[in-house]
């Protein structure tokens, strides 16, 4: 092979495996808070298990999805599963946060309406502030009052949204019911593409409201807000078929061999300019057949669950 088309073709291989995805723990935890009645209580509690249950696609292992709800949602609680987290996640994972429930503002503190005593939102930046550098945090916090912690939980890398833009909309919100409806269904995935991000969620859920306020001729008494870099990166479901995969162990082991020969490969591409024409490619070579064999038993299992899903 010449030298020209070589490197047409690694060239093409190479674009392949940057397009590969990126491998890191996604953990979620979602927690639903007091009610005040038992109407609120159980509308709470099925939002978040529908949320959790759908959090389940993107996290791989159902084991990384914790719901909080009940007598089981303390402050204690949420405090203990964020602390355990904080010291299991590493750079490049993603932590998934989602308060549901009711909030309150006396214009210097909020709280989180919590069985037992409430959770602030100084405890709750300093439990988040406390996990390791480049561990990526989506913090979704759907109460009333939620906008007073739009500012104290900014981070470089925390994307913050609130179903509130201040501490004095006070009134039970409507946003976690249409964030709940953009991650299990396909409207807010506005591409097409299967994967629902925050970004498309968070548009999603704001329109719902707001067309929500018109219809019922109301004066809108929530106002959301997205704060934070990497939203559209920031994926909160999958459907259809990449639902049916998202969990299969056998897919993981395989992206995870990829994955493993990704950082090969990058390791040989780094030694370009130290290297003659003729050794770079020797080296490349064999790891890009490694990755194109992997690719193509990646797309014969998908191929196995699409036709088990649909036989079903």
């Amino acid at each position: 092979m010449s030298g020209l088309r070589r490197v047409q073709g690694w060239f093409a291989a190479v674009l392949l495996v940057a397009c590969l995805p990126v491998q890191a723990a996604v953990q979620v935890l979602v927690v639903s808070g007091l009610g005040g009645d038992t109407e609120y209580a159980a509308r709470f509690a099925s939002q978040a298990g529908h949320i959790a249950q759908a959090s389940r696609s993107v996290a791989g292992d159902p084991q990384r999805v914790r719901q909080l709800s009940g007598e089981a949602a303390t402050a204690a609680a949420v405090e203990q599963s964020l602390t355990g987290l904080a010291g299991s996640l590493r750079s490049g994972d993603l932590l998934i946060l989602v308060l549901i429930g009711h909030g309150s503002f006396d214009g210097s503190e909020y709280r989180y309406n919590l069985p037992g005593p409430d959770l602030t939102g100084t405890r709750l930046v300093k439990l988040l502030d406390a996990f390791a550098p480049g561990v990526q945090q989506l913090v979704l916090v759907t109460t009333s009052a939620s906008g007073a912690l739009a500012k104290p939980l900014q981070h470089a890398q925390r994307v913050v949204i609130t179903a509130t833009k201040s501490g004095a909309e006070r009134n039970a919100t409507r946003y976690a019911a249409q964030w709940e409806r953009a991650l299990t269904s396909d409207e807010a995935d506005r591409d097409k593409d299967g994967t629902v991000t925050a970004q498309e969620a968070h548009d999603f859920a704001e329109r719902q409201v707001a067309d929500a306020f018109k219809a019922d001729a109301a004066l809108a008494t929530e106002h959301s807000q997205l704060n934070g870099e990497g939203a559209a990166r920031i994926a909160v479901a999958l459907l259809g078929a990449k639902a049916l995969y998202a969990a299969d162990a056998q897919l993981q082991a395989l992206r995870g061999e990829q994955q493993q020969v990704e950082v090969r490969l990058a390791a040989v591409r780094s030694r370009k300019g130290s290297l003659s024409e003729d050794a770079w490619y020797a080296a490349l070579e064999p790891l890009l057949v490694e990755i194109a064999k992997l690719d193509q038993r990646i797309d014969a299992r998908e191929a196995q669950l699409i036709a088990a899903g649909g036989a079903r």
